[in-house]
């Protein structure tokens, strides 16, 4: 398998495993997996610029290694989420498992192999502490997303009771001006 035909494989195949995921899981993470890739560039911006690695080639017509970013981060980040977002040490211990194995599996030896990653002024395992305390930081993101959406009041009798509503269109205690239904 070529170097081009394997990264393309990294961006694209991982997106296809949503299809067996809930819309709704999707909807409710994405924002997360966003963030997730948004700290990503910046550290392997940071990384490139300190010299803690070198990626060796990019997926062609792309520049960076965005294709290890833009595919598997962003779908993994969802996958853990969905299954492990409420439960913080669940998620911690499944975050660094699934860190160990990016690092040493994927960055280090298919990658390594091959010449498209090398680690220099880095070891593995501090690749892997920094990943997770970025894993403990989405955790808390999310923290945070979750806590600006509110349930409708006015909605809660439908059918549709599940659905999320920015805090502003909460009503307040006691409005006169809201229906009455």
């Amino acid at each position: 398998m070529s170097n081009q035909v394997l990264m393309w494989s990294l961006l694209v195949l991982p997106w296809l495993t949503l299809f067996f995921m809930k819309m709704g899981d999707i909807k409710r993470y994405m924002p997360v997996a966003l963030f997730s890739a948004l700290t990503s560039v910046l550290a392997v911006e940071l990384g490139e610029n300190l010299g803690w690695f070198v990626y060796g080639e990019a997926a062609y017509p792309l520049a960076t290694p965005l294709y290890i970013i833009l595919g598997l981060n962003i779908v993994t980040t969802i996958w853990l989420f969905s299954y492990a977002y409420g439960r913080f040490w669940r998620y911690i211990v499944i975050d660094v498992a699934l860190n160990l194995g990016f690092i040493y599996l994927i960055h280090v030896y298919l990658l390594g192999g091959r010449g498209l990653f090398q680690e220099v002024g880095i070891t593995p395992l501090t690749n892997v502490l920094i990943t997770t305390l970025d894993g403990a930081l989405l955790y808390g993101y999310q923290l945070w997303q979750e806590g600006i959406f509110a349930r409708s009041e006015r909605t809660a009798t439908t059918a549709r009771s599940g659905i999320l509503q920015p805090e502003a269109a909460k009503p307040l205690d006691g409005d006169e001006s809201e229906d009455k239904r």
